[in-house]
């Protein structure tokens, strides 16, 4: 299933969700592909999801990022979930309904901090409530449910955290702010007030501290990188059909900008092999708690999402180049502004340089490689 080019410049145009290209993923059963066979599902593994966030990527971004999100958030509920009744429960329905699961982790000011929350869960008998200022909530209107964070009690620290898995009858969401942004537009990323009202049972039994380093971050990095490789690949393929038409206009003269077609080449490569490595590397490791809590996987997989954001949009911005005026212009067949526009969101969704104050310490104490394969 890819979405139609027609469907994903509209979905920009308008800021609206992809409606359509969601509806045919549920036909195909993709909201639930990794959903194991025991509770229902195809048990995809993380090669099967990445392929998919890269062959949407071509076609529409916010499609492919949506689908992304959403694959994060089942990659929590299928590898923390079973043992508890409700998250297996989900499971089945989003194997059989094919659910639809955003993702709350942004609130109030502390931009993309997800390692501390403000908000906490307020636990009374066998209920629970909370009360979130979610200031972006991709696709949260259009969703059959999501998992957010909050800290674990009010007296709590905010670093002691818990995720809840929710469905639509467990909360309300009221919005707060709109989504007019530069790219990815049909992602639908308002702000709301989120408030949940429902059994205990829908908090995960272990700490967000844990889901985070061994699912939430390697799925979310892999997976959205995919998403941007598609988007390159599908600008560097609009380069490519440009450069053809004008040599063969120019009797086999190749176009002065043909060598901003070839460093778009050189760079998607570098992209596309930085992804599948660290995919193979994650696969290899990932019902391995202790590599999985590694210095050394730890930083290559979280240096993975500052690369290939830097590295996308570099692909993106040589194979507009090598389009020149063809590739500035909204309106021709080798446009590739919304590509490019697209892609910006890479590197400030969770943002580079907080990623990077955030790791500085730890990859001092990595040790630094003595041969090409430590």
């Amino acid at each position: 299933m890819q979405p139609r080019e027609a469907e994903a410049e509209t979905v920009d145009r308008d800021a609206r969700f992809p409606k359509a290209a969601i509806d045919a993923a549920r036909r195909g059963k993709l909201p639930g592909t990794q959903i194991p066979h025991e509770f229902g599902g195809p048990g995809a593994s993380i090669h099967d999801v990445t392929e998919v966030c890269y062959t949407l990527g071509r076609a529409c971004a916010s499609t492919a990022m949506i689908f992304a999100m959403h694959q994060t958030k089942v990659a929590c509920v299928v590898r923390h979930g079973r043992g508890n009744s409700w998250l297996e429960t989900l499971m089945r329905r989003v194997a059989t309904d094919q659910l639809l699961l955003a993702s709350s982790t942004t609130e109030g000011q502390n931009g993309g901090n997800i390692r501390s929350s403000s908000a906490a869960v307020d636990q009374n008998g066998g209920a629970i409530s909370l009360s979130r200022d979610a200031t972006v909530i991709s696709y949260g209107a259009e969703a059959d449910g999501l998992v957010t964070i909050a800290r674990r009690a009010g007296d709590t620290a905010a670093s002691d955290q818990v995720l809840p898995a929710l469905v639509k009858d467990d909360y309300s969401l009221k919005r707060t702010l709109g989504w007019e942004t530069l790219g990815m537009r049909g992602t639908c990323s308002s702000g709301f007030e989120l408030k949940v009202d429902c059994p205990g049972d829908r908090i995960f039994p272990e700490s967000h501290d844990r889901i985070h380093v061994q699912t939430t971050t390697p799925f979310a990095h892999l997976c959205w990188s995919s998403a941007w490789a598609g988007i390159a690949v599908a600008a560097v393929e609009r380069a490519q059909r440009f450069i053809r038409m004008a040599a063969r206009g120019a009797g086999g003269q190749m176009p002065p900008a043909a060598a901003h077609f070839i460093a778009a080449r050189r760079s998607l490569a570098k992209l596309r092999a930085m992804i599948t490595t660290n995919i193979d590397a994650f696969a290899a490791c990932e019902h391995d708690e202790r590599s999985l809590a590694s210095l050394d996987f730890n930083a290559s997989i979280t240096l993975l999402k500052i690369e290939a954001s830097e590295l996308a949009l570099e692909t993106v911005m040589h194979a507009m180049r090598s389009c020149g005026l063809s590739g500035y212009r909204n309106d021709g067949d080798f446009s590739i502004g919304r590509h490019l526009r697209d892609v910006l969101s890479a590197p400030i969704m969770m943002n580079n340089d907080r990623i990077l104050a955030n790791i500085a310490t730890a990859n001092l104490m990595s040790a630094v490689p003595v041969s090409l394969r430590d």
